[in-house]
């Protein structure tokens, strides 16, 4: 996967892909990576939209060329990243995050863009601006904020309140908020919600939590979020608060516990769609699919390390236990 150095320039931001492959004849389809953190950690990430688009027939320095862009999870850099995207003028973009793919297609109406969303895809289309241009796969996590709720107790059955980090960029950040509380006060918990607009003040949130009394947090999907994962889990660690992430590279990350969607069937969906327009299909003719697969991972090396010993009936239903 090659990368824009010449982005350095623009966002003052490394772009950084594992795999390099140079400039190829025309008749390989160039297809645009856009990362939500860094290339090289997120790269990994997505390794399931890569493997399924080799098996579908597109091999790298064949017939296809991949190029990596990264934001480091900075939603200001976002802009920069959709025009410079737009501006190489690939056959495909595939957008890891909606965040990315909303800023994509405010510059392009005509190159295809693919992506995964928890959001309806219906909402990027406008009178002004109908989309026609977009593929994507909905995650659909309609009672995912109640199941998180109930694992985080489940894991500490003597839980009295929990804690909720929204982003508040986040198209349904209010309806994640008001699922929380619901579940939160089935279960008779006391549930503290805050919302960030920029990284920064995630620290704060976290510390706060500690003075309120609160050991375990859940985290809404979050572009800025996700590409900082490994600080957030780092900060949480020092400070004793277990975390529950939206997917999986958040348990691989140091988060007590992952339980979302299946992201790897999200991203084999999506090469499916990307293989599709690649070889001709409109995107304006492709319905939105839904991915309805859910996984549970946890990390026993986190439990220990937070002095939570993990009922056996949890450790049994996880479709992964990382450091067992």
């Amino acid at each position: 996967m090659t990368t824009r150095r010449s982005v350095l320039a623009a966002i003052g931001a490394g772009l950084i892909a594992p795999r390099i492959a140079f400039a190829q004849p025309a008749k390989q389809a160039r297809v645009t990576v856009l990362f939500a953190g860094d290339a090289e950690d997120d790269e990994p990430a997505t390794r399931a939209f890569f493997d399924e688009m080799r098996r579908l027939g597109w091999i790298e320095d064949r017939n296809i060329v991949y190029e990596g862009l990264s934001g480091r999870g900075t939603r200001e850099y976002v802009a920069t990243l959709a025009s410079s995207a737009v501006d190489g003028a690939p056959d495909l973009i595939f957008a890891t995050t909606a965040s990315t793919a909303r800023a994509v297609l405010a510059e392009t109406n005509s190159i295809p863009v693919v992506f995964t969303t928890n959001s309806d895809p219906a909402t990027l289309r406008t009178r002004e601006r109908p989309a026609l241009n977009a593929a994507a796969v909905q995650l659909v996590t309609s009672d995912f904020a109640a199941r998180r709720v109930e694992l985080l107790h489940e894991a500490l059955p003597k839980l009295e309140r929990v804690g909720v980090v929204l982003d508040r960029r986040s198209l349904d950040n209010g309806r994640q908020k008001a699922a929380y509380q619901a579940a939160a006060r089935r279960l008779k918990l006391r549930v503290e919600v805050h919302k960030f607009t920029n990284y920064e003040a995630v620290a704060k949130i976290l510390a706060d939590f500690k003075r309120q009394g609160v050991s375990a947090a859940s985290l809404g999907a979050s572009f800025t979020l996700f590409a900082r994962r490994r600080d957030v889990c780092a900060n949480a660690g020092r400070l004793g608060i277990a975390l529950l992430g939206h997917r999986v590279e958040w348990a691989e990350a140091g988060a007590l516990m992952s339980y979302g969607a299946e992201i790897a069937d999200a991203l084999r969906r999506s090469a499916r769609i990307a293989d599709r327009i690649l070889k001709g299909a409109r995107p304006m003719d492709i319905a939105p699919e839904r991915s309805e697969k859910a996984e549970l991972v946890v990390n026993q090396g986190v439990a220990k390390s937070l002095g939570i010993a993990l009922p056996r009936s949890l450790l049994a239903r996880a479709d992964r236990v990382i450091g067992a």
